[in-house]
């Protein structure tokens, strides 16, 4: 096992963070309205009570927005903890299906399935992610029958007290962290470098933000709204309608 070069998590994350940034801003300026409007939940907007339109669009384009982020900053954090891996413990990416990180550490030969956070799956994702680990063992075995396997459900933050899960381990936030790299305080080590040129990427963002925001309130305006009241019944309509 190699330790954790801190300069080494640094360079990475200044040189792949932007991919966030720019991923985050491309599917900003991408939104179409009416495509938004379709997702999300009208009859919510209106238990709110909403009122006014740059209100009920605001709302609908944070909700939208903050999912996406999930994801998206979710894929870097996977990249960067296989970087941190493969450092420490020569991991690599996996070929199999569902199994995002491959390496050996103490003659075992762990297959690690990695999420954002702790509450990332309903049962049946998660029978999926179990159906996964039997495959890739099972797939791994053919090759050595002998080979001790052990599969991690590993999740980027948060917590989980009971990680025994019978067929699988579920480590969270520091724990996951310190799993793949050796060191305890990781988890904390990294937030620093995540900040780098955070303050004029975000800056460029809500600048577009602003924009989109405008043009979105002037379209829902001029398409549900009338005489400056929302058209509660043509937006369920616009949603719902057959």
């Amino acid at each position: 096992m190699n330790p954790v070069n801190p300069d080494d998590v640094r360079d990475y994350v200044e040189k792949n963070i932007g991919t966030f940034h720019t991923k985050r801003l491309k599917r900003l300026e991408s939104l179409k309205l009416n495509n938004v409007l379709k997702r999300k939940n009208p009859y919510l907007f209106k238990a709110k009570n909403l009122q006014t339109a740059q209100d009920l669009v605001k709302t609908l384009l944070d909700a939208h927005l903050s999912s996406q982020e999930e994801t998206i900053f979710g894929d870097f954090l996977e990249g960067l903890a296989i970087f941190i891996n493969r450092q420490v413990f020569g991991g690599q990416k996996s070929a199999a299906e569902g199994i995002d990180l491959e390496f050996e550490s103490g003659g075992i030969r762990y297959i690690v399935s990695i999420k954002s956070g702790p509450n990332w799956g309903n049962s049946n994702q998660i029978r999926r992610m179990r159906d996964n680990f039997k495959k890739a063992a099972r797939i791994l075995r053919t090759s050595n029958s002998r080979l001790h396997i052990e599969a991690v459900n590993g999740c980027c933050y948060g917590r989980d007290n009971n990680p025994d899960k019978g067929d699988y381990q579920k480590l969270c936030g520091q724990r996951f962290w310190e799993f793949i790299s050796g060191n305890p305080n990781l988890y904390t080590e990294i937030i620093e470098p995540l900040g780098h040129r955070a303050k004029e990427r975000d800056e460029e963002f809500m600048d577009t933000y602003a924009q989109i925001l405008n043009r979105f309130t002037f379209e829902f305006g001029a398409n549900f709204c009338d005489d400056g009241r929302i058209n509660w019944v043509k937006l369920v309509e616009f949603n719902s309608s057959k």
